[in-house]
C-alpha cells in the first residue's frame, strides 16, 4: 500500500506499558480517547470555576441546553426527578463520544506517524476501533442493569430474565436476555461502522483530491459524529427507562 494513505481495520499499537514482551499495549485510538477524556475534564473544571448565582451569557446558554435536554429526557422517562437522576450518565456518554468523534476528524490527526516495525498514525479516531465501541457498549449495558437493580431491586430486575411463573414468561425472559446481548452488538457495531467508514472516506478523498474537495465531506463527518453520539446516548436513555420500571409496567 502507498505510504500516502493508511487504512487499518484494527488500531495500531504505539508502545507498551510494562516489561518488554508483555505489559499493557497502548494503541493510537487509546491515546486519542485518553486525550478526549482530558479535554472534557479540563473544560468541566474550567466551567465549574465560572459558575455563579448571577449567570453570564455562557452559563445562561449552557443552562438552556441542559433544560432542553431534561425536557427531552422527561418525554422518555416520564419524570423530571428521573431525568435529573440519569442526566449525568446520558450526558457523559454523549459528550465523550462526541468529543472523541470530532477530535478524530481534525486535520492532521492521521498524518502524524510513528515508524517502528510498521508505519502507523500516532492518533486515530477512538470509535474507529471496535475495541473502544465494544468496551463502551459493555460499560453502558452493565451500568443500565445496575441502575435497574438500584431502582426496582435485584429480585424484580432478575425476574425480567428468569421468570418461572409460566412457560411463556420463561420464554420471554430468555428473549430479554438475548436482547441484552443484542444491545452490545447494536451499540458497538453501529458506532464503529459509521465512524470507521467516515474515516476511510476522508482518508481516500484527502489522498486523491486534497485541500478544497474534502471540506464538504469533513462537514458531513462533523454532522455524522454528532448524530452517532446522540443516537448512542438516546439508546442508553431508552434502555435505562426500560430497566428502571417494574416488569409488569414495562410490558
Amino acid at each position: 500500500m502507498s505510504e500516502g494513505i493508511h487504512i487499518s481495520l484494527k488500531a495500531e499499537e504505539i508502545f507498551r506499558i510494562g516489561l518488554p514482551g508483555g505489559g499493557f499495549p497502548v494503541t493510537n485510538s487509546l491515546i486519542l480517547s485518553t486525550f478526549a477524556l482530558l479535554v472534557i475534564a479540563g473544560i468541566a473544571l474550567a466551567l465549574r470555576r465560572r459558575i455563579s448565582l448571577v449567570p453570564g451569557k455562557i452559563q445562561n446558554a449552557l443552562e438552556s441546553i441542559i433544560d432542553a435536554v431534561l425536557g427531552l429526557m422527561d418525554n422518555v422517562l416520564g419524570s423530571r426527578q428521573k431525568s435529573e437522576k440519569y442526566l449525568p450518565l446520558v450526558a457523559t456518554i454523549f459528550l465523550f463520544i462526541l468529543t472523541s468523534n470530532w477530535l478524530g476528524i481534525l486535520p492532521g490527526i492521521g498524518s502524524i506517524v510513528v515508524r517502528g516495525e510498521e508505519t502507523a498514525p500516532l492518533l486515530r479516531s477512538p470509535a474507529s476501533d471496535l475495541n473502544f465501541t465494544l468496551a463502551l457498549a459493555i460499560i453502558t449495558v452493565f451500568t443500565v442493569n445496575v441502575l435497574g437493580i438500584i431502582a426496582i431491586g435485584f429480585v424484580s430486575h432478575a425476574k425480567k430474565f428468569l421468570n418461572f411463573q409460566s412457560p411463556i414468561a420463561f420464554f420471554v425472559g430468555i428473549l430479554e436476555f438475548i436482547s441484552e446481548l443484542a444491545k452490545l452488538i447494536s451499540f458497538s457495531f453501529r458506532l464503529f461502522g459509521n465512524v470507521f467508514a467516515g474515516e476511510i472516506l476522508l482518508t481516500i478523498v484527502a489522498f486523491l483530491v486534497p485541500y478544497v474537495v474534502p471540506l464538504p465531506f469533513l462537514f458531513l463527518e462533523i454532522f455524522v459524529g454528532f448524530i452517532q453520539a446522540f443516537v448512542f446516548a438516546m439508546l442508553a436513555l431508552v434502555f435505562t427507562a426500560m430497566a428502571t420500571v417494574e416488569h409488569e409496567e414495562s410490558h
